[in-house]
């Protein structure tokens, strides 16, 4: 193999790639994002700098059903999104992420930092229910139920096409060989060719249990707002580096060898 075979590469392992080249596009993705308040404290201290609160200490906790994933093919996911501000403009840092597919955990740590591990998320309808559940090493941690399709968004799905253009921030974090961070980076990505399908409101609750490899109980809830059922096709690009702790540790490094 020649180091241009190489270089060609998609991702590992070389016999048998984990995905293909992206972008990635999305067909009948399907959401359950049930919004909350929790304690301030624990928004400050779940967002790294230089990431800001809101003035609203709100959560949401999402349920995505995804049945036509380009190069990931059919998978559910479940996880936290703490709105934030950066640099002024306001943000939804990714905080945590569960999904019950290889290919899409690989790539989404490796190419964007999304924080995501291997689980047992659902996404379905129970009678007059839309319900989402998560398991995590074969313990429920996560259950959210909404009314089914209370009150549709008629219109021509500018809300829904508004919350999907929302600037996504990850941590993304890969230790080198010697076990130190090699990357260390807040990451952005801004989703693409955004075409919604379908939008409703409704009442929702949410109940979470403390898991300590799940741990998306240390966000506890203490008042439900709302919830929001929708579907949209769209595409998944390529992200941009808008921090970079391990340069800007390397950068005061030297400044203080300058200083002395």
């Amino acid at each position: 193999m020649r180091s241009e075979d190489v270089l060609r590469l998609p991702s590992m392992p070389a016999a048998g790639p984990s995905y293909p080249a992206g972008p990635y596009r999305f067909v009948n993705r399907e959401f359950l994002v049930i919004t909350y308040e929790t304690d301030p404290d624990l928004i400050r201290a779940g967002l790294p700098e230089p990431l800001e609160p809101i003035d609203q200490p709100i959560v949401h906790y999402e349920w995505i059903k995804m049945p036509d994933s380009s190069g990931f093919g059919s998978y559910t996911e479940s996880g936290l999104v703490i709105p934030a501000r950066l640099n002024g403009e306001e943000v939804n840092f990714v905080s945590q992420m569960y999904l019950d597919d290889d290919p899409p955990i690989a790539a989404g740590r490796e190419i964007w930092g999304f924080p995501k591990k291997y689980a047992h998320p659902k996404l379905e309808i129970v009678k007059d229910t839309l319900t989402g559940t998560l398991e995590y090493a074969g313990q429920l941690v996560a259950m959210g139920t909404m009314g089914y399709k209370h009150e549709s968004m008629a219109g021509n799905g500018d809300l829904t096409r508004a919350t999907l253009s929302k600037t996504q921030i990850n941590l993304k974090m890969i230790p080198g060989v010697d076990g130190r961070l090699e990357v260390c980076q807040l990451v952005a990505i801004n989703l693409v060719d955004i075409v919604p399908k379908g939008s409703w409101m409704g009442p929702g609750r949410l109940h979470l249990v403390p898991h300590v490899n799940a741990p998306v109980a240390d966000f506890p809830v203490r008042r439900c707002i709302g919830a929001h059922h929708y579907i949209a096709d769209l595409t998944l690009p390529f992200g941009r580096v808008v921090h970079d702790y391990v340069k800007e540790a390397e950068a005061a490094a030297l400044t203080g060898l300058a200083a002395e």
